[in-house]
């Protein structure tokens, strides 16, 4: 991956520019999310309609609706987590519910022309779900989490007192560190040098243990308004407005200990714990067409605008720092720094865009609806990712403040452009319906979002699932099992290739809806 932002750095001690290059992806790179029923065929909604999930797909899928419908779908996580670092392998498991799309839909039919309809849908959903458990750990002699304190600390230009400060520009990071004597000053062959306590111990040849906890919740809930025409039952197209809702909640503990029974390298260990919240909402909107040439085709198109979305920061780090010879600990909030508040940033953010084609053949006796049916439909969808982009949204900024943010965002999207890379998703589902049941299967596969190759990130669900439908009620019941790709780079440095974590992650999602028709 390249090299992180450069150091500018922050202007104001309650500043927070936490933003990383991890942040574009966050709120794209998830697989979709639905009803039962549109879960159990791989998510696959370009083309289908019928389903309430066409709010957040291809609205024009609403348009097959000629009456009204009810829908709940409630569900539960269940998380496996793996990773290997260091080639050390940790594993941990979180469970947790979350919920698919629900809500009503109203539709009418032509009074006088029954091929002509409309329908509007009033749904919620959750999209993304945050809730996860990541642990991992291993020997490291290559680097340490230190460095990327004493980087920042060297290239600010600040002196030690104005790190120190109580209105600190280094509040989480180095101001942290060089209070509990994590990084400190020395002078080597008479120039002044910057360099972390764990260093030395990598200077020696050995290793340090290095060991991190990851918990994240919440997700991303979205409200939705669709609405959508059927013209002569050929042509169906619709547009939809969406209201994201993001709540981000990470606690982050690392901690870094030297393997040596050497008492005179003035290194114990340290924990660093990092305590990061986002809120905020945005807004998007959907659009899309369904063509239907004969009753068994049907081909489909939506586009998904980027998601404007306001978001606020907020950040508390904690740092406590153990060294030898002579032993001594130390530890220090970095609310010291900042006049004891904790940290804000206020920015906007957009996600990528997203384009999708889809079509499906639909196997179907038309004079007895009765007999058995069935059908096969497939999307293939681009999602932008190198297209995210951060900007500052504070409104209480001195002109000097508004450069250095305009040129950290600058930096960040810059890294966003490089290290990402537009991406294709697959989804591929079928249902076969015996009178009032019905069987259905699906797989789908998200690509990898970065550039570079060898983090072989990417995203497989395979499903099924059970429906019953009579006499206007249904109910849908489905498993689908996610196996996930993903790297996490516990800390950053500029003046080398990162180390980083492989993950894979095992997630088997129960859900189911009810429904009823009026």
């Amino acid at each position: 991956m390249t090299k992180y932002i450069p150091v500018l750095f922050l202007l104001i001690s309650n500043s927070v520019f936490a933003q990383v290059p991890e942040d574009a992806i966050r709120y794209s790179f998830y697989p979709q999310n639905g009803t039962a029923r549109n879960l159990a065929i791989g998510g696959v909604m370009g083309s289908l309609g019928g389903d309430i999930n066409a709010t957040f797909v291809n609205p024009a899928g609403l348009g097959f609706y000629k009456t009204g419908e009810f829908v709940l779908t409630p569900g539960i996580f269940l998380n496996n987590n793996k990773a290997t670092f260091r080639n050390n392998l940790s594993q941990n498991k979180k469970n947790n519910f979350g919920f698919g799309a629900s809500g009503v839909i109203l539709g009418y039919s032509d009074a006088n022309n029954p091929h002509k309809s409309s329908a509007i849908s009033i749904a919620f959903t959750q999209t993304a779900n945050f809730n996860n458990r990541v642990q991992y750990s291993g020997l490291n002699n290559y680097s340490s989490f230190s460095e990327q304190f004493a980087e920042e600390f060297s290239k600010s230009g600040l002196t030690i007192g104005e790190v120190l400060s109580t209105n600190s520009s280094l509040p989480y990071t180095s101001a942290p560190a060089l209070y509990t004597y994590l990084i400190d000053t020395v002078t080597v062959n008479g120039l002044v040098q910057v360099k972390g306590a764990p260093e030395y111990i990598l200077d020696a040849g050995q290793a340090l243990r290095q060991e991190m906890l990851h918990t994240t919740r919440g997700g991303i809930y979205e409200f939705a308004i669709g609405y959508a025409q059927n013209k002569n039952d050929k042509w169906y197209w619709g547009i939809s407005l969406g209201i994201p809702l993001v709540n981000y909640t990470s606690n982050m503990v690392f901690k870094e200990s030297d393997t040596s029974s050497n008492t005179s390298n003035h290194f114990k260990q340290f924990e660093y714990t990092d305590d990061f919240k986002t809120k905020g909402t945005g807004f998007n909107a959907k659009l899309g067409i369904i063509y239907r040439p004969q009753d068994y085709i049907r081909l489909g198109l939506s586009i998904h605008t980027p998601t404007y979305m306001i978001l606020t920061d907020t950040r508390t780090t904690y740092l406590s720092t153990e060294v030898e010879n002579p032993v001594n600990k130390y530890d220090v909030s970095s609310l010291v720094f900042t006049n004891n508040q904790a940290g804000e940033s206020k920015y906007v953010q957009l996600t990528p865009f997203k384009a999708m084609i889809s079509a499906s053949y639909v196997f179907r006796e038309v004079a007895n609806t009765k007999k058995q049916r069935a059908f096969i439909s497939a999307d293939i969808e681009y999602v932008h990712h190198r297209g995210s982009r951060f900007y500052d949204n504070r409104q209480d900024e001195t002109e000097e403040e508004k450069a250095a943010y305009k040129e950290y965002y600058k930096g960040l999207n810059k890294v966003v452009k490089a290290d990402y890379k537009g991406n294709f998703n697959f989804r591929v589902g079928g249902e076969l319906k015996f009178n009032v049941i019905a069987a259905r299967l699906g797989f789908a596969y998200y690509g990898n979002p970065y550039k570079d190759a060898g983090y072989k990130a990417n995203r497989m669900l395979l499903s099924g699932g059970l429906g019953y439908r009579n006499k206007g009620m249904f109910i849908d019941l489905t498993y689908v099992h996610t196996i996930s790709k993903d790297v996490s780079f516990p800390y950053r440095l500029e003046d080398r290739a990162n180390t980083y974590a492989m993950l894979k992650q095992q997630r088997g999602n129960i859900v189911a809806t009810l429904g009823f028709k009026f």
